[in-house]
């Protein structure tokens, strides 16, 4: 199209539509009027993804292993049992190793959590879905996937399910300016909501504002009525900053999340919350402080030395 007065008009009309589209869908929430058209296109673009994924990468249909997580009883030795079976399918090179130990990690969290899990792959990012951080993955309504649902990776909260297609999902990033979880902090009863802030720390705010926080303290998801969108005791991230109270009804944190939401590849999608609320036992131990070493020096005084009381030398 040439550079005319025209199409600098129609420019602009299209960059304005677009901007009333992302409005209308923000605030409309789960009843947003785009929603569907969105929905339509996870069902025309879902597979596309799908499939290229799986022909650029021979060992993504091991996930399909840590699919279904076994049932309440015994969990975590049948996730054991099933990440033993994907080592001998998953290789040895680099790549291989290093999606397995994410599996690993994944898994251990879920027996820890006593969280229900699908294991999905990050097949897209979020360009093609707008202006949010958001990412697709490969299991969608097929797979039991519903929207809100909590998404997790082996280090913590990951997002949660927006749009479900037949073989794909839409998850948003806890990075998201548009996310907010509900948290609590660890060891305590702290309460507080936490919000993205795109590649910068979540902020989180207190709703003590005299709260007690330092730094390295730790946050977990607090949970949501009838485990939708977020399952409790999911790690969050740790408290980076504690910004002064200044007398405030909240206080407000800086929290840096444990999930890297730039290096995404082996997530899991929780479709079954466990039967209690797991609290502080899914965190990773504290790492432990390193110790000082401690140096003792030995002074042995020469024969000819002086003593006190007395001179060097005989007047």
């Amino acid at each position: 199209m040439r550079d005319t007065r025209e199409s600098r008009l129609l420019l602009v009309l299209l960059i304005a539509i677009a901007f009333a589209l992302i409005t209308v869908d923000i605030r409309g929430g789960e009843d947003s009027p785009v929603d569907g058209a969105r929905r339509g296109a996870a069902t025309v673009f879902g597979p596309i993804e799908s499939g290229v994924s799986a022909a650029v990468d021979p060992v993504g249909n091991a996930v399909s292993a840590i699919r279904d997580s076994g049932e309440r009883h015994d969990r975590l030795a049948a996730l054991e049992e099933e990440n033993a079976a994907l080592k001998a399918r998953l290789g040895s090179d680099d790549r291989s190793r290093s999606r397995l130990k994410q599996l690993d990690k994944m898994l251990k969290i879920a027996g820890r959590g006593q969280y229900g899990i699908k294991g999905a792959e990050v097949i897209a990012i979020g360009a093609a879905q707008g202006f949010s951080w958001t990412i697709t993955i490969d299991v969608g309504a097929k797979d039991g996937i519903k929207r809100d649902m909590t998404v997790l990776n082996g280090e913590g909260l990951v997002g949660r399910v927006t749009t479900v297609g037949p073989d794909t999902a839409t998850v948003l990033l806890a990075s998201d300016p548009d996310f907010t979880v509900g948290t609590r902090m660890e060891s305590g009863d702290e309460l507080g909501f936490a919000s993205g802030q795109g590649d910068r720390p979540l902020r989180v705010e207190l709703l003590n504002g005299k709260a007690e926080v330092k730094k390295g303290d730790r946050l977990v998801t607090f949970g949501s009525q009838a485990d939708r969108p977020f399952v409790p005791g999911v790690p969050v991230g740790v408290v980076s900053r504690v910004d002064p109270s200044g007398g405030g009804l909240t206080r407000t944190l800086s929290v840096t999340p444990y999930a890297a939401f730039t290096k995404l590849d082996i997530v899991g999608v929780v479709v079954e919350a466990p039967k209690k609320d797991p609290r502080d036992t899914v965190l990773p131990p504290k790492p432990k402080p390193t110790p000082r070493p401690t140096v003792t020096v030995t002074v042995t005084p020469s024969p000819e030395a002086p003593v006190d009381g007395q001179n060097q030398q005989e007047q």
